[in-house]
């Protein structure tokens, strides 16, 4: 049983770091690794077009919206008439390969590209041209189609409020819970919860949802310091959701327990399972919907009490603008081994939250505070969560042509910065 906890428990951590792990990737050319910096967005990776023309000892020129790189001993490519233009200083000008530079081929020229662009003009992707070809950047009007920063905003909303939605999400939550037993304690749990979505095929997708909690248990019977601090008991849940939903969105699959608690007060001792549900709808401004799961004990500690629990988290939200909202997601639990009258955790009550940028990075800021209606003798009556979440959603290609510009932008002013001074 230890075997199958430990390689389950590796399993989660892996498909968690593999997920959020950034790829340090060496560009190769003819054979030899160069020292280009390289910038990824959405599975495509993008180098300077002018460290690489060094790097291969190419020429760059620049005619109207093409950039042209030819390597030495190629001949100069014949372009169509397009207005002259000078590249001004310091301007930027990076090539992009659909498939990672670091599985390109040694033996690929360096006039082998797949976009091309210049700073100020989008990338477009081209198909591969033979080694020694230059293949001239395509012209793009300016996004002004584009769906607004709003529209975006008010899309990832939605989909940070969907339980198994298709987006990659790291949520931190932090539950603090205050007045815990006759010397008015306070509990706080820490819960890291990976969200990670799986495409099984054209049709099924399969979420990922673990929850790996760090408890201060405080010792109820003391007035203060006494407790006990580590990791509580793993909670992943699977669910099996349609890739393509209606009006509404569900996904069923099994809910988990393992005991990894630090300490018996952390923790249950016991390996329990059973089915979750979740299913929401998300009409205009709107995001409602529900998450229900009941478990019980199979294996574990033999000494300690066997598991029979339920969970029930409704959620509505709704979404104004600059990325607000306003929500209300309380959990509601019960215990149905426990005593009459300390079987259920009635919490009412709601907060604020926004979706908004952390430098390039999409997060979505949460707080609410809960009353419990009803509460086990001992539990605590009211509580406060704070959670942030890092959002790693799906890029249009004019969202990935914005935040490569403001890379490079700021990867020039670091370089600027690492370089030695001018004597």
């Amino acid at each position: 049983m230890k075997r199958i906890l430990l390689l389950s428990l590796s399993l989660i951590l892996w498909l968690s770091l593999s997920a959020f792990a950034q790829q340090n990737l060496t560009l190769i050319v003819n054979g030899q690794p160069g020292q280009i910096p390289i910038v990824q967005i959405n599975g495509k990776s993008y180098v300077d077009v002018d460290a690489l023309a060094r790097l291969t000892n190419s020429s760059v020129a620049i005619k109207g919206n093409q950039v042209i790189l030819t390597p030495p001993g190629s001949a100069p490519s014949k372009l169509a008439a397009a207005p002259e233009s000078t590249a001004s200083a310091g301007q930027t000008k990076f090539a992009a390969n659909e498939e990672k530079l670091a599985n390109a081929e040694p033996s690929a020229s360096a006039g082998h590209l797949v976009l091309v662009a210049a700073k100020g003009q989008p990338a477009d992707a081209e198909p591969s041209e033979a080694a020694g070809q230059t293949k001239p950047a395509a012209a793009e009007p300016a996004p002004a189609g584009a769906e607004s920063e709003a529209a975006r905003t008010a899309a990832l909303a939605k989909a940070a409020q969907n339980p198994v939605a298709d987006m990659i999400s790291f949520p931190l939550q932090n539950n603090t819970n205050f007045g815990v037993g006759p010397n008015q304690r306070v509990q706080d749990v820490l819960n890291f919860q990976p969200v990670i979505p799986l495409h099984l095929n054209a049709k099924w997708n399969l979420i990922t949802r673990t929850i790996l909690p760090v408890v201060w248990q405080p010792n109820a019977s003391q007035p203060n310091g006494q407790g006990w601090y580590g990791f509580g008991d793993l909670n992943p849940s699977l669910f099996f959701s349609p890739a393509k939903s209606g009006k509404l969105i569900w996904g069923v699959g099994p809910a988990l327990v393992f005991p990894t608690a630090t300490a018996p007060q952390l923790g249950q001792g016991k390996v329990s399972a059973g089915p979750g549900v979740v299913a929401l709808t998300t009409p205009g401004h709107w995001v409602i919907g529900a998450l229900a799961n009941n478990v019980w004990s199979f294996a574990g500690t033999g000494s300690r009490a066997p598991v029979n629990q339920f969970l029930l988290q409704y959620f509505v939200n709704y979404n104004m603008k600059g990325g607000w909202y306003v929500t209300t997601a309380p959990i509601i639990t019960a215990d149905w081994r426990a005593s009459s009258g300390n079987q259920l955790t009635l919490p009412f009550g709601g907060g604020v939250g926004r979706i908004m940028k952390i430098g390039f990075q999409p997060t979505n800021l949460q707080v609410q505070f809960f009353g419990n209606a009803k509460y086990p003798t001992g539990g605590s009556p009211w509580g406060m969560r704070f959670q942030i979440a890092f959002l790693y959603p799906k890029f249009s290609k004019a969202q990935e042509e914005e935040m490569l510009k403001m890379k490079l932008e700021q990867l020039e002013k670091e370089q600027q910065q690492a370089a030695p001074p001018k004597k």
